[in-house]
């Protein structure tokens, strides 16, 4: 039997627990820049100024800060069902949520545990948002354009990488051994990078979510707005530019610890024949362009991620630790390119 996946058009939001309300808003919406589409007690709805559907990034008030799920957008409804099909078959957990019944904003959806343990929303319907692009006068902070991509931990990066191959994605950079084994790998639906992207360490575990800014001077803004209020310790690496994917980056953690990416830079990968560019691990430029050593952190730390019943999912360990990985002296460079499997 051949299955049909869901036609994937891009990343829509992630979801994240929190476990205040007050000082998530302080380093979303005062210092990053997201404009708060909705609000009540327990949740904030959050996008940025290009986005015209009705949030990018969701903050719930729980007990403990995890990932609640990370959502993808399908190009209609019907693909939907084909997502409640698709996953059914699989024999994942599947659960169908109305609209009403989810999310502000957000129409019928399915909810799945995906094969890496991560839970996983796919919508078509959604509310349409003010066209705030050219409003300079709301812009603050970091002046987020709109959410880019999800960075997750898993133990797996083949299995990772066969998943969302299977669902359509294109694979725009990798990390590879020597023997082309993967450490890495950054997929996509729309035409940049990356939607998702795969570190390898413990999981299921949410890495980063990325958002994009239009320019780099937004990106050191950041950096030093933090800094000016004496907030310096958010800053967790950067600013850099990374070799893979080129952008110029800076990490950051919320008062909860989850990890964002404040990004720019990237490049376009819409073309039919966009070729797979495949670092070699041990080429010190990947992760920072200009050579600069990841702190420990970064590789090892990460939010953890809940079933469909709000329960945290187990962690497995993983085989390949790129942190542990040696940089030859001679900076070796990139793997000649090869399909993967091969």
């Amino acid at each position: 039997m051949t299955l049909t996946p869901p036609d994937v058009v891009r990343s829509a939001y992630a979801q994240l627990v929190v476990t205040d309300l007050a000082r998530a808003r302080w380093f979303w919406v005062d210092m990053l820049g997201f404009h708060l589409q909705y609000e009540d007690d327990s949740l904030l709805c959050l996008r940025g100024t290009d986005e015209l559907t009705h949030h990018s990034l969701v903050l719930r008030k729980g007990g403990t800060a995890a990932l609640d799920h990370l959502s993808y957008r399908v190009r209609t409804s019907e693909d939907v069902d084909r997502a409640e099909a698709y996953f059914t078959a699989l024999g994942r957990p599947v659960r169908r949520v109305a609209k009403g019944a989810g999310t502000p904003g957000v129409g019928d959806a399915v909810r799945v545990i995906d094969p890496l343990g991560f839970p996983v929303e796919f919508f078509h319907d959604i509310e349409r948002a003010e066209r705030l692009i050219q409003r300079y006068d709301l812009r603050r902070g970091a002046e987020i354009a709109r959410l880019d991509h999800f960075n997750i931990c898993t133990p797996d990066i083949p299995a990772a990488y066969a998943h969302y191959e299977a669902l359509g994605f294109g694979c725009s950079e990798t990390i590879e051994g020597d023997e082309h084994e993967l450490y890495a790998a950054w997929m996509y639906r729309k035409q940049t990078v990356h939607d998702v992207a795969f570190t390898g360490g413990a999981g299921p575990r949410l890495h980063h979510v990325g958002v994009a800014t239009h320019e780099s001077h937004q990106v050191l803004r950041t950096a030093d707005l933090f800094g000016s209020l004496r907030q310096e310790h958010h800053i967790e690496r950067g600013p850099g530019r990374h070799g893979v994917s080129n952008a110029f980056y800076l990490y950051l953690r919320d008062p909860d610890g989850h990890r964002v990416e404040i990004y720019t830079s990237d490049y376009y990968t819409g073309d039919p024949d966009h070729e797979t560019y495949r670092w070699n691990v041990h080429d010190d430029r990947r992760r920072d362009f200009w050579g600069n050593a990841v702190i420990e952190s970064w590789y090892k730390e990460a939010s953890p991620v809940l079933d469909l019943d709000g329960r945290p999912v187990p962690v497995t360990e993983s085989v390949l630790d790129e942190s542990a990985v040696q940089v030859g002296a001679d900076g070796l460079g990139i793997v000649e390119p090869a399909k993967q499997g091969d």
